[in-house]
């Protein structure tokens, strides 16, 4: 059975950092991606990497600079380390994975059919 578990969410204040994983059990996945949402709002896509033939990422503008997306084939963990974090960071975080590797790396939820539970991130002023 494949699941996905989030961890080290947390409250930061602002410019601080926080370094999220992804334990993945149950299959190796090539395409995941981070994603997040805040009460109100729609979910978005943060990060994403494909790791099949090399190394490729992607990021939304709001983070890119700030927040850099890893794999560990080795603990078939996905990271995400986030630095000077903002208010408007606050959200809960996901982790996705994608079975088929067409359209990776990809910041659309729609195209990503495993889900965890997500981490809670509140960045405060």
């Amino acid at each position: 059975q494949v699941q996905l578990v989030e961890s080290g969410g947390g409250s930061v204040q602002a410019g601080g950092s926080l370094r999220l994983s992804c334990a993945v059990s149950g299959y190796r996945y090539s395409c995941m991606s981070w994603f997040r949402q805040a009460p109100g709002k729609e979910r978005e896509g943060v990060a994403a990497i494909y790791t099949s033939g090399g190394v490729t990422t992607r990021y939304a503008d709001s983070v890119k600079g700030r927040f850099t997306i890893s794999q560990d084939s080795g603990k078939n963990t996905l990271y995400l380390q986030m630095n000077n974090l903002k208010p408007e960071d606050t959200a809960k975080y996901y982790c996705a994975s994608r079975g088929t590797l067409s359209r990776c790396p990809s910041l659309d939820p729609t195209n990503f059919g495993v889900w965890g539970q997500g981490t809670q991130v509140t960045v405060s002023s």
